[in-house]
Protein backbone atom coordinates (compact mmCIF):
# COMPACT_ATOMS: atom_id res chain seq x y z
CA UNK A 1 0.00 0.00 0.00
CA UNK A 2 1.50 3.50 -1.16
CA UNK A 3 0.66 7.28 0.26
CA UNK A 4 0.03 9.22 -2.03
CA UNK A 5 -0.53 13.21 -1.69
CA UNK A 6 -2.83 15.10 -3.86
CA UNK A 7 -2.59 18.63 -3.89
CA UNK A 8 -6.32 19.86 -4.85
CA UNK A 9 -8.18 22.89 -3.90
CA UNK A 10 -11.22 24.90 -5.34
CA UNK A 11 -12.18 24.41 -9.22
CA UNK A 12 -10.31 21.15 -9.96
CA UNK A 13 -11.57 19.11 -13.01
CA UNK A 14 -14.30 16.58 -11.14
CA UNK A 15 -13.73 13.64 -12.61
CA UNK A 16 -9.93 13.89 -12.58
CA UNK A 17 -9.81 13.50 -8.83
CA UNK A 18 -12.70 11.55 -8.06
CA UNK A 19 -12.28 8.43 -11.02
CA UNK A 20 -8.20 8.34 -10.13
CA UNK A 21 -8.79 8.75 -6.34
CA UNK A 22 -11.01 5.89 -5.95
CA UNK A 23 -9.44 3.82 -8.48
CA UNK A 24 -5.83 4.25 -6.19
CA UNK A 25 -8.32 3.44 -3.16
CA UNK A 26 -9.42 0.05 -4.80
CA UNK A 27 -5.86 -1.21 -5.99
CA UNK A 28 -5.05 -0.38 -1.83
CA UNK A 29 -3.47 2.85 -1.64
CA UNK A 30 -4.28 5.79 0.60
CA UNK A 31 -5.09 8.87 -0.73
CA UNK A 32 -4.17 12.03 1.56
CA UNK A 33 -6.07 15.33 0.16
CA UNK A 34 -4.00 18.54 0.73
CA UNK A 35 -4.82 22.03 0.58
CA UNK A 36 -4.18 25.08 2.93
CA UNK A 37 -6.24 24.19 5.56
CA UNK A 38 -7.03 20.88 6.64
CA UNK A 39 -10.84 20.32 7.41
CA UNK A 40 -12.44 22.25 4.78
CA UNK A 41 -14.38 20.83 1.56
CA UNK A 42 -13.35 21.67 -1.79
CA UNK A 43 -15.36 21.81 -4.70
CA UNK A 44 -14.71 20.87 -8.42
CA UNK A 45 -15.44 22.79 -11.07
CA UNK A 46 -18.45 20.96 -13.12
CA UNK A 47 -20.27 21.32 -9.71
CA UNK A 48 -20.45 17.22 -9.29
CA UNK A 49 -17.85 16.44 -6.65
CA UNK A 50 -15.95 18.05 -3.17
CA UNK A 51 -13.18 16.72 -1.72
CA UNK A 52 -12.93 17.13 2.13
CA UNK A 53 -9.00 18.47 3.24
CA UNK A 54 -7.31 16.00 5.05
CA UNK A 55 -4.51 17.94 5.78
CA UNK A 56 -3.13 21.89 5.19
CA UNK A 57 -0.05 21.76 3.50
CA UNK A 58 2.17 22.82 6.69
CA UNK A 59 1.00 19.96 8.56
CA UNK A 60 2.77 17.54 5.89
CA UNK A 61 6.16 16.64 4.87
CA UNK A 62 7.29 15.40 1.02
CA UNK A 63 9.21 12.36 3.21
CA UNK A 64 5.74 10.66 4.27
CA UNK A 65 4.45 9.88 1.36
CA UNK A 66 5.56 7.61 -1.52
CA UNK A 67 3.73 9.55 -4.51
CA UNK A 68 2.21 12.87 -5.45
CA UNK A 69 -1.12 12.66 -7.50
CA UNK A 70 -1.94 16.20 -9.54
CA UNK A 71 -5.27 16.16 -10.84
CA UNK A 72 -6.39 18.80 -13.05
CA UNK A 73 -8.90 21.95 -13.62
CA UNK A 74 -8.16 25.28 -12.26
CA UNK A 75 -6.64 23.96 -9.03
CA UNK A 76 -3.26 23.23 -10.33
CA UNK A 77 -2.85 27.46 -11.51
CA UNK A 78 -4.41 28.53 -8.14
CA UNK A 79 -1.91 25.74 -6.12
CA UNK A 80 1.06 27.02 -7.93
CA UNK A 81 0.88 30.67 -7.09
CA UNK A 82 2.29 29.30 -3.89
CA UNK A 83 5.54 28.32 -2.76
CA UNK A 84 4.39 25.71 -0.23
CA UNK A 85 2.80 23.85 -2.90
CA UNK A 86 5.63 24.29 -5.53
CA UNK A 87 8.37 23.20 -3.09
CA UNK A 88 6.21 20.07 -2.32
CA UNK A 89 5.51 18.98 -5.86
CA UNK A 90 9.68 19.70 -6.09
CA UNK A 91 10.90 17.60 -3.78
CA UNK A 92 8.79 14.46 -5.50
CA UNK A 93 10.67 14.88 -8.57
CA UNK A 94 13.94 15.88 -7.13
CA UNK A 95 13.61 12.06 -4.64
CA UNK A 96 12.50 10.37 -8.17
CA UNK A 97 8.84 9.37 -6.03
CA UNK A 98 5.93 8.64 -8.60
CA UNK A 99 4.11 11.50 -10.11
CA UNK A 100 0.58 11.33 -11.52
CA UNK A 101 0.10 14.43 -13.10
CA UNK A 102 -3.18 14.74 -15.63
CA UNK A 103 -4.69 17.98 -17.82
CA UNK A 104 -3.38 21.02 -15.99
CA UNK A 105 -1.49 18.61 -13.10
CA UNK A 106 1.82 19.41 -14.68
CA UNK A 107 1.17 23.39 -14.25
CA UNK A 108 3.08 22.68 -10.88
CA UNK A 109 5.87 21.00 -12.10
CA UNK A 110 6.25 23.51 -14.66
CA UNK A 111 6.58 25.92 -11.65
CA UNK A 112 8.89 23.79 -9.66
CA UNK A 113 11.52 23.81 -12.38
CA UNK A 114 11.25 20.08 -12.40
CA UNK A 115 10.50 18.86 -16.28
CA UNK A 116 13.23 19.36 -18.31
CA UNK A 117 14.24 16.80 -20.60
CA UNK A 118 11.40 14.56 -19.59
CA UNK A 119 8.55 13.16 -21.60
CA UNK A 120 5.29 14.36 -20.99
CA UNK A 121 1.72 15.22 -21.89
CA UNK A 122 -1.25 17.70 -20.79
CA UNK A 123 -4.09 19.74 -21.76
CA UNK A 124 -3.65 21.13 -25.33
CA UNK A 125 -3.58 24.73 -23.58
CA UNK A 126 -0.09 23.78 -21.53
CA UNK A 127 1.56 22.06 -24.53
CA UNK A 128 3.98 24.80 -25.23
CA UNK A 129 3.89 25.74 -21.51
CA UNK A 130 5.41 22.30 -20.96
CA UNK A 131 7.89 22.29 -24.42
CA UNK A 132 9.24 25.86 -22.46
CA UNK A 133 10.06 24.20 -19.55
CA UNK A 134 11.90 21.78 -21.44
CA UNK A 135 9.70 18.82 -21.66
CA UNK A 136 9.73 16.61 -24.83
CA UNK A 137 5.73 17.31 -25.23
CA UNK A 138 3.62 13.94 -26.86
CA UNK A 139 0.29 14.10 -27.60
CA UNK A 140 -0.96 10.63 -26.68
CA UNK A 141 -3.28 9.29 -23.80
CA UNK A 142 -0.94 8.46 -21.54
CA UNK A 143 2.92 9.30 -21.24
CA UNK A 144 5.29 7.37 -18.79
CA UNK A 145 8.69 8.96 -18.12
CA UNK A 146 11.08 6.69 -16.83
CA UNK A 147 9.82 5.09 -13.40
CA UNK A 148 8.35 8.19 -12.00
CA UNK A 149 6.49 10.33 -13.85
CA UNK A 150 3.04 9.91 -15.47
CA UNK A 151 0.80 12.38 -17.77
CA UNK A 152 -2.28 12.41 -19.37
CA UNK A 153 -4.18 15.36 -21.27
CA UNK A 154 -7.89 15.13 -20.35
CA UNK A 155 -10.74 13.39 -18.38
CA UNK A 156 -11.09 10.77 -21.76
CA UNK A 157 -7.69 9.29 -20.79
CA UNK A 158 -8.06 8.58 -17.22
CA UNK A 159 -8.82 4.70 -17.95
CA UNK A 160 -5.14 4.92 -19.61
CA UNK A 161 -3.92 7.14 -16.74
CA UNK A 162 -5.20 4.77 -14.03
CA UNK A 163 -4.00 1.60 -15.11
CA UNK A 164 -0.56 3.00 -16.25
CA UNK A 165 -0.09 5.15 -12.41
CA UNK A 166 -1.77 2.01 -10.83
CA UNK A 167 1.39 0.08 -12.67
CA UNK A 168 3.75 2.12 -11.76
CA UNK A 169 2.93 1.98 -7.71
CA UNK A 170 3.28 -1.54 -7.92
Amino acid sequence: MKKIACLITNDFEDSEYLEPARAFSEAGHQVITIEKESGKTVKGKQGKATAKIDKGIDEVNPQDFDALFLPGGFSPDQLRADDRFVKFSKAFMDENKPVLAICHGPQLLITAKTLEGRTATGFKSIQVDLENAGVNFKDEQVVVCGNQLVTSRNPNDIPAFNRESINLLK
